[in-house]
């Protein structure tokens, strides 16, 4: 069996994909294709349960030309927008479309009513080939580190372990904690930090650094994914914002500490553990009528009053930290 699987964007959702891949290959022995844009196609190159990676360029024609010759036996829409619509029209196979709940989004976003599936995205993206006889295998998510892009800690130039690594990115600033509290925050935390972040990031990081004490230091902007997410992979805690690399902490089972602003847990989108496996504690100010006021973010609290960060107490955030690394020292 020859299965395609569409996810186009972003880092978080193709990481939740893996579950998906990984039961097509080992549970199926499928050859198993992943469409995605050219940005993120290194996420799943690496994965040993994916065959084939197409990057989608500037030109989807030439793309669907291309794909066109494989004859799928099946397309797996993890997307499920107009353009994963346009590529299952073009290649005129058998497809099945990720339930993706917009419906249900709008009205807790506008109405605040609250119809949201009782199950991860997850398990709404294995659904998808259960036609196939594909189930969840309760093993989590997968994500796979190059050789080459792993970080040895004895030889750069951070921390050694152990050590925080705090994601401070996010794509919209309704998203990310002000950077006055995650300086802050940093002042309290038992174990050196570590800032992560893309180059979008790195002067945000620089100002966190300075005001955050001697014992953070600023990566961001520095580091590729992968070795972001070695950074990760060898933190005693994560401490991050609803952002990709809290799904890859996630995949490396670490002990994760989530700061939620204008989106909220109820979308689906949380730290995703193996079964039975329990390691985070989500942060976010529960009762405000104006929250979620999007199920992706501004630039600026609509409001006004960015009450969704600004209440997050930061010796509440260190405290969740410094415990969970307790826990794991036993």
């Amino acid at each position: 069996m020859k299965v395609l699987l569409i996810r186009f964007s972003s880092i978080g959702d193709i990481v939740l994909t893996s579950p998906v891949v990984r039961g097509l290959k080992q549970q199926l022995g499928a050859e198993v294709h992943f469409l995605t844009k050219k940005r993120f196609a290194g996420l799943m190159q690496p994965n040993p349960n994916v065959d084939r990676v197409w990057a989608l360029g500037d030109s989807l024609a030439k793309m669907l030309a291309v794909l066109r010759r494989q004859r799928y036996d099946w397309v797996l829409d993890l997307h499920h927008n107009l353009r994963s619509w346009w590529v299952k029209q073009v290649l005129g196979r058998p497809s099945r479309s990720f339930y993706k709940a917009n419906l249900e989004k709008w009205l807790l976003v506008n109405l605040g009513v609250d119809v949201m599936p009782e199950r991860h995205l997850v398990h709404r993206y294995v659904e998808t080939a259960h036609h196939l006889g594909v189930r969840y295998d309760g093993q989590g998510l997968d994500y796979f580190i190059p050789l080459q892009e792993e970080i040895d800690l004895a030889a750069w130039e951070g921390p050694s372990a152990p050590y925080v690594a705090f994601a401070i990115g996010a794509n919209h600033a309704t998203k990310r904690l002000p950077l006055e509290k995650m300086a802050e925050v940093c002042q309290h935390l038992d174990l050196p930090v570590v800032l992560l972040g893309g180059k979008d990031d790195a002067e945000r990081g620089t100002w966190v650094a300075r005001e955050g004490g001697s014992r953070v230091f600023n990566a961001c902007g520095k580091l590729t994914l992968h070795q972001s997410a070695s950074v990760v992979r060898q933190a005693a805690v994560v401490l991050t914002h609803d952002t990709g690399l809290m799904h890859i902490a996630a995949a490396f089972r670490r002990p994760i500490v989530s700061l939620w602003g204008n989106t909220v847990p109820r979308f689906g989108m949380y730290p995703f553990y193996p079964d039975g496996l329990h390691l985070d504690t989500i942060l976010e100010v529960e009762g405000l009528s104006c929250r979620p006021c999007s199920k992706i973010g501004y630039e600026r609290c609509p409001k006004g009053h960015f009450r969704c960060m600004h209440d997050l107490e930061t010796l509440a955030i260190a405290a969740a930290v410094n415990h969970r690394y307790r826990e794991t020292m036993g």
